[in-house]
């Protein structure tokens, strides 16, 4: 990064196969990103203003199975929190690439005949010397009657979040000093494939050392994987992660980025599809703690199947 060359990096949930391309080598290589706007895709590229999925959700005998081993953890001390996720099946007329141009989303990758992922999450910002984390976590049906008051003070949401802001808080502390919690749960309207959710976020800051740019790459796996996707205490609950679920994550959940020269915007990998031969799987999921109830889960990993176009 001395020589402020810009590139995209993405990086897979276990941290076995990172990529790192410069940026006019991206397409050749089969991909074609967008983040905020900075992108390698053809403006000229049509946009669909709905996009149509049909789910056939994973069962959930299958969902509890794992959703119970989890409780059994957590009740043991393993874990506090824990992000269970599963892929379920769709069908859609839209290729990976239409979903790729039409989906509305600040955090945007397409892998030719692979995945698209359209994140509205960031993981972190590096911005004049400073990091910077957005953790989401907390959600509920927008069109509830008072929802945004229920989702502030239910209390399974509330520890769920607090225990997300501190873990990534200790996480910027391993490469940031002054690091401090700015805004605290603030509310965010995001559509679902049914209707809208409200999702709690936080911003969290840290003060990076003057030669940051020079270990990029130490300071990034200090900090994976994302704590939002897995939960804490980090180690041990990834282990219990690849326990119950189905299978390996793959780029699902970790991370992708760019450079741009001066400064680092980076997401997590969540709003994912995946093709697999010519099988599409949709991959979610969310956060589980004591306080949770297997049928609100599973309906929240299907709540979570859509592609918002506008």
């Amino acid at each position: 990064m001395s020589s402020a060359t810009p590139f995209v990096f993405i990086i897979d949930f276990d941290m076995q196969n990172p990529l790192v391309y410069s940026i006019d080598t991206l397409e050749k290589e089969g991909f074609l990103f967008d983040i905020k706007g900075k992108t390698n895709g053809s403006k000229k590229s049509i946009q669909l203003n709905d996009i149509q999925l049909k789910i056939n959700p994973l069962s959930q005998k299958i969902y509890d199975k794992a959703f119970d081993e989890v409780q059994v953890n957590i009740n043991k001390g393993n874990s506090f929190l824990l992000n269970l996720t599963f892929p379920s099946e769709i069908e859609t007329p839209a290729t990976l690439e239409d979903i790729f141009y039409s989906a509305r989303a600040p955090y945007k990758l397409f892998r030719k005949d692979k995945f698209v992922v359209y994140s509205p999450e960031c993981f972190v910002k590096i911005k004049d010397g400073y990091i910077y984390s957005y953790p989401m976590k907390g959600t509920i049906d927008a069109n509830l009657p008072d929802a945004e008051c229920i989702l502030l003070n239910s209390q399974k949401e509330i520890r769920e979040h607090n225990t997300i802001v501190d873990l990534i808080r200790n996480d910027l502390s391993m490469v940031a000093t002054e690091v401090t919690v700015t805004k605290f749960r603030y509310v965010e309207k995001i559509k679902s494939h049914q209707n809208e959710i409200l999702q709690t976020s936080s911003e969290i800051r840290g003060k990076l050392p003057d030669n940051w740019e020079n270990n990029f790459s130490d300071l990034l796996l200090k900090l994976l994987p994302a704590g939002s996707i897995c939960g804490a205490p980090k180690t041990k609950t990834i282990e219990i992660i690849n326990s119950v679920e189905m299978n390996n994550r793959g780029y699902y959940t970790g991370v992708f980025g760019i450079f741009d020269g001066k400064n680092i915007d980076s997401a997590v990998s969540i709003r994912f599809i995946e093709k697999d031969d010519n099988t599409l799987w949709y991959r979610s999921g969310g956060g589980i703690t004591a306080l949770s109830n297997a049928d609100e889960e599973y309906q929240e990993l299907i709540n979570k199947i859509h592609v918002p176009t506008n």
